[in-house]
């Protein structure tokens, strides 16, 4: 009798172990304010992204994918959360002098890395966190059993701290030896490589969040990059492209990493940028604005999902979709349920794999600095509220006009108004940012910048 329990035991944990295995790795990557146009999947022509093109080849690209907010932080809160940012006061970048302590995504906000990690997966975050700079706030608090990288908004790609003496790089909390610091990019993929490496053939799967502070200034490269970029005719577009360029070949050896141990085939992949192109050699185009803005530039992104076993390749999805659909779509490649609140997104595979064929969003929010900025897209039309020109709200119909050239307010009031209802409504459920906004000193110094140079421009001007 006992030989057969024991028997009926071992084949329940064989069982389980199978089930487990069978469920997909997920592996997020993010690129850090990357323009649209800066992917060969896009359409750019002069920085190589093969890898990434190769992904998107045998996956989805997103061609109207948005981040749910312009800049950093907030972005990255709505990815891992699922939700709105505003629903949680966290709409804004975080303090950049460090002194407020409950600066940070909210610890009873359920992150997506704690609900895989109580559902047996193993979980990695490596790069850039930027959700709070206190301990509290930090992976290995969130459902992360490893974390290599920084907690801040930027870093040196050498490793030098130029802001912050106690802003290190970490491992799993502690700081690390300044020569196992190379150039971060590398570093980061290096560290992505050897945790499929260790970790693939446990029986867990793996969550992995690989968040490359690429191509986020401060501008620097190494000359393997640049030389990749020789071609380039402008300084700043060689050296931003270069960064780009060694983040794709990052991208290359994780994805050869995962078809070497034979994980490929089940891994989940989405790739996005947290918001638009800096402007430092970054191309939005074709369309306006950059980050901090919410007109396409500053939310359109290049964004992309790949999973073999789960999603059709070769599709270009053209209806509008947020990073926010993330979260669930994870969910329910797994099989897992959100236990508590409502989630934001939508689960994305019936829509990409052609059993849906419908929108997945009826209207999508944005919105900064309580409410200094804000953006409402629904249908075809998109309002957007812009602190970069005060006191106006643009109207769009980006079918029609997907480069927001042509604002339609004066004549179609009705429609201004019902977007404008629709934002109002959707604040109900929102609440006050936390902490004040440092970025929108940005967005403000970028219209004085604005105004002297249309003022230099037309100082010699005859008047009539």
């Amino acid at each position: 009798m006992k030989s057969k329990t024991l028997t009926l035991i071992l084949a329940l944990c064989c069982a389980i172990s199978v089930f487990a295995k069978e469920r997909p790795n997920v592996l997020i990557i993010i690129s850090d304010d990357q323009g649209w146009g800066d992917v060969g999947f896009n359409g750019c022509t002069d920085i190589p992204t093969p890898n990434l093109d190769k992904l998107a080849e045998e996956g989805v690209s997103f061609q109207a994918g948005y981040a749910s907010h312009p800049y950093c932080s907030p972005s990255r809160a709505g990815l891992l959360s699922g939700r709105y940012q505003q629903r949680f006061g966290h709409e804004n970048n975080t303090p950049y002098d460090h002194g407020d302590p409950e600066a940070g995504l909210p610890v009873d906000e359920l992150m997506i890395s704690e609900l895989l990690h109580e559902n047996g997966y193993q979980t990695c975050a490596i790069g850039k966190w930027h959700l709070g700079d206190y301990e509290k706030f930090w992976p290995n608090e969130r459902g992360f059993d490893d974390w290599f990288g920084f907690f801040g908004g930027g870093y040196n790609y050498w490793g030098n701290p130029d802001k912050d003496p106690n802003h290190k790089i970490m491992r799993n909390g502690q700081a690390v030896k300044p020569e196992e610091i190379t150039y971060l990019t590398d570093d980061f993929t290096r560290e992505a490589v050897n945790y499929i490496d260790s970790y693939a053939k446990n029986d867990k799967p793996f969550f992995m969040y690989l968040a490359y502070n690429a191509p986020h200034a401060p501008i620097q490269a190494t000359r393997e990059y640049l030389d990749m970029m020789e071609h380039a005719e402008f300084g700043d577009r060689a050296a931003y492209g270069a960064m780009v360029a060694g983040m794709d070949v990052g991208i290359g050896k994780v994805i050869e990493k995962l078809k070497e141990t034979g994980e490929y085939e089940n891994t989940l992949i989405f790739f996005y940028s947290d918001n638009g192109g800096h402007g430092m050699g970054s191309r939005s185009l074709p369309f306006r604005g950059n980050k901090g803005k919410l007109f396409e530039g500053g939310i359109r992104v290049p964004f992309l999902a790949c999973w073999p076993k789960g999603i059709n390749g070769g599709n270009r999805y053209l209806n509008s979709i947020s990073a926010l659909d993330i979260y669930p779509t994870i969910l329910a490649a797994t099989g897992i349920e959100y236990p508590e609140k409502k989630l934001d997104g939508v689960n994305l595979l019936p829509f990409v794999n052609g059993e849906n064929k419908g929108k997945p969003h009826d209207v999508i929010f944005w919105r900064y600095s309580d409410g200094a900025g804000y953006a409402v897209q629904k249908g075809d039309y998109k309002i957007v509220n812009s602190a970069f020109k005060k006191n106006r709200i643009y109207l769009f119909n980006l079918k029609e006009d997907p480069y927001e050239m042509n604002d339609l307010a004066e004549q179609m009031p009705e429609k201004l108004a019902e977007l404008q209802a629709d934002y109002e409504q959707w604040t109900k459920g929102t609440v006050p940012a936390k902490w004040h906004d440092p970025h929108i000193d940005n967005v403000e110094n970028d219209v004085e910048k604005r105004e002297k140079y249309i003022r230099a421009a037309c100082a010699g001007e005859k008047k009539k």
